[in-house]
């Protein structure tokens, strides 16, 4: 189960949270600003002001000889590198190493209707976008060339009959290839097909939204607002080669708009005669302090959760995960019963 450890109170509303370092957490807000906190001491240790509207989205990139990465921060409509070792302890827009604009106006038709892009992992060329048109489109952005589509429509039979538009609220895609979108009428699409298996050999063609492969069920009553896949290694040996390998399950977790944080792990076996999916649910709580959440972050230790409070303020809970004692319990006495087989 997780429990929260930690509670940090910021100016305005949290808009993206990054882990750096092991004990670095990179927080952007809807003001352009951006504060890294060690929680380790749970003190702002570097800041960047001034930026150029909402930090949507952060990066952090391992430079060798620093223990802090540096950053790579989309606010407004451009994209900035940021050095966040240096001297400064506040940097601003003229520190940045170099910055892109990656739309022309704030009324550019991809701001207007995109929520969400998720580059394919092993495909350079190719991302997933979802958004307000209540499409999941898979993209060639090298050649600006549409490879598929998947529309929400708001009669999915595996989720029943919505009486809200199923607008494209959040997406994320694991390191595996499974795509989860969630949508403003509570549903939760999973999409298995485009999924690497170390039985499988690479596709000529990532088959991330064929609709034979997915599963869509109603999990909320609000927007799910955010998502985020974890990432604990698994040990597995390649049916093919016999190789050693490691892979991620799929663990999910969602978050709704008011705040109630659920994590699933998803089943499905595509060799199955009937193909099902299932949505194992493995714990659900509610946050305590986050009036509207905007993001979330998962490891596989804990979950940072972010948005703002009531007085419209920004804010983010770290929750941690803690063993339950009745699994402690178990856990002690095996080890007790294996201690004396030893001894025996």
């Amino acid at each position: 189960m997780y429990t929260i450890s930690k509670t940090f109170s910021i100016p305005a509303p949290i808009s993206s949270l990054a882990l750096g370092h092991a004990s670095h957490l990179f927080a952007g807000s809807d003001d352009g600003s951006l504060r890294v906190y060690d929680l380790s001491t749970d003190k702002v240790v570097k800041a960047i002001r001034n930026l150029n509207g909402e930090v949507s989205s952060i990066i952090c990139v391992k430079r060798s000889g620093s223990e802090l990465r540096d950053a790579w921060v989309a606010h407004g409509s451009m994209i900035s590198k940021f050095k966040l070792d240096s001297s400064k302890m506040i940097q601003t827009l003229e520190d940045a190493l170099g910055t892109i604009s990656v739309g022309e106006t704030e009324d550019d038709l991809v701001n207007q209707i995109c929520s969400s892009v998720q580059f394919i992992g092993d495909r350079a060329k190719e991302l997933v976008s979802a958004g307000y048109d209540t499409s999941v489109r898979h993209i060639d952005f090298t050649k600006d060339e549409l490879l598929s589509e998947a529309k929400m429509d708001a009669t999915l039979a595996e989720a029943g009959v919505s009486l809200s538009p199923p607008f494209v609220v959040a997406a994320a895609l694991s390191p595996t290839g499974v795509l989860a979108v969630g949508t403003a009428d509570g549903r939760l699409c999973i999409f298995f097909g485009g999924e690497k298996h170390p039985s499988k050999k690479k596709a000529k063609k990532w088959g991330g939204l064929n609709r034979e492969e997915m599963l869509a069920l109603k999990v909320a009553e609000g927007p799910i607002v955010a998502l985020a896949f974890s990432q604990p290694n698994v040990v597995a040996v390649n049916a093919q080669s016999g190789a050693v390998v490691t892979y991620e399950p799929r663990i999910l977790t969602i978050s709704t708009m008011l705040g109630v944080i659920t994590q699933y792990e998803l089943i499905y076996d595509s060799q199955a005669n009937d193909g099902r999916a299932i949505l194992k649910q493995l714990w659900q709580g509610n946050v305590t302090s986050i009036e509207k959440v905007n993001t979330i972050l998962v490891d596989e230790k804990r979950i940072v959760v972010g948005g703002l409070e009531k007085d419209g303020k920004g804010v983010i809970e770290l929750w941690n995960w803690k063993q339950p004692e009745h699994q402690q319990e178990q856990d002690s006495l095996s080890g007790d019963s294996s201690a004396e087989q030893e001894q025996g």
